[in-house]
């Protein structure tokens, strides 16, 4: 239950930050929310430990008081965030309906998805990232520390990614996360310290500073107004597949050849969809101009 309700949740938050939001700070807007978002992801689960250890391991007494953060978000959201207004032209009634919807989000939007779909291949699951620390000798009571490091890097880098997003071409800066990633699985794959595999985590926490929220700025970019929800959807369905494909392909790789043969592999599959999207790019089919830069 609570995955669906992420799955649900996901594309119209996304759709109606890409509303409230100027077009001239779309990217950093995208990059502040993923940045939170970390912020959570690491903040979270430290809290939750400390909440056990006073609370005699009480899970019951935990998952209840994570009630409140829960209840709290949707009383913001009910009381004080408010859609905007839509032009009549772009009222339910003039739309496509159900499945017809999906076919009329246009080929840029189509051509980003097997983009982001192509890199999401290239970045399998985190747990790996945790095979490798323990695969170097790192103790299992500092395992969690893994993505402590991994979400402090993403958490820290999202937003000055998604600012310079607003001022320069999207595609350039992602560029940039595509060769930390490639950095990220050289590192894992031939490091064999501790210290290297942290170094690892960290460029991989980095990429994804510098991927993800850009990622859903050029979602927004690039669908119109009416179906961002409908094209938010459409990705965050095709990259799930993508990832779920990734992180099985990965665990085929890491028993048949070990860490060195998964993380190179990643490496080589980021350098293809890199690649790809650059011919997409040269070939105007994607585009990725921040606002700033497009008035430029």
């Amino acid at each position: 239950l609570d995955r669906v309700g992420k799955a649900l949740r996901g594309a119209p938050r996304n759709a109606l930050n890409a509303d409230l939001t100027p077009e001239e700070t779309r990217g950093a807007a995208f990059a502040l929310r993923q940045a939170l978002d970390t912020v959570g992801a690491f903040a979270g689960p430290l809290i939750a430990i400390a909440l056990m250890a006073g609370t005699a391991d009480s899970i019951r007494t935990v998952f209840w008081i994570g009630v409140i953060p829960a209840a709290i978000s949707v009383a913001v959201l009910v009381l004080f965030v408010r859609e905007p207004e839509r032009e009549p032209s772009r009222r339910a009634a003039a739309r496509p309906r159900g499945l017809a919807r999906v076919g009329t989000l246009g080929s840029r939007v189509w051509w980003l998805v097997v983009v982001a779909s192509l890199f999401t291949l290239a970045r399998f699951s985190e747990a790996f990232l945790i095979l490798k620390a323990a695969d170097v000798g790192l103790g299992v009571a500092y395992v969690p520390a893994v993505l402590v490091v991994m979400n402090v890097a993403y958490a820290l880098s999202a937003y000055p990614a998604g600012w310079l997003s607003d001022r320069v071409n999207r595609w350039g800066v992602f560029a940039v996360g595509a060769g930390l990633l490639i950095a990220a699985d050289l590192v894992l794959a031939f490091g064999a310290s501790i210290v290297l595999a942290g170094v690892g985590v960290a460029l991989w926490g980095l990429h994804m500073g510098f991927t993800q929220g850009l990622l859903a700025a050029l979602v927004a970019d690039t669908a119109s107004a009416e179906q961002r929800g409908t094209a938010f959807g459409v990705f965050n369905l095709a990259t799930g597949l993508a990832l779920l494909v990734a992180s099985v392909l990965a665990g085929v790789l890491w028993d048949q050849g070990g860490p060195a043969v998964t993380f190179l592999t990643g490496a080589a599959f980021t350098a293809a969809a890199g690649i790809v999207a650059f011919a997409l790019h040269a070939s105007k089919k994607i585009d990725g101009r921040g606002a700033a830069a497009a008035r430029g």
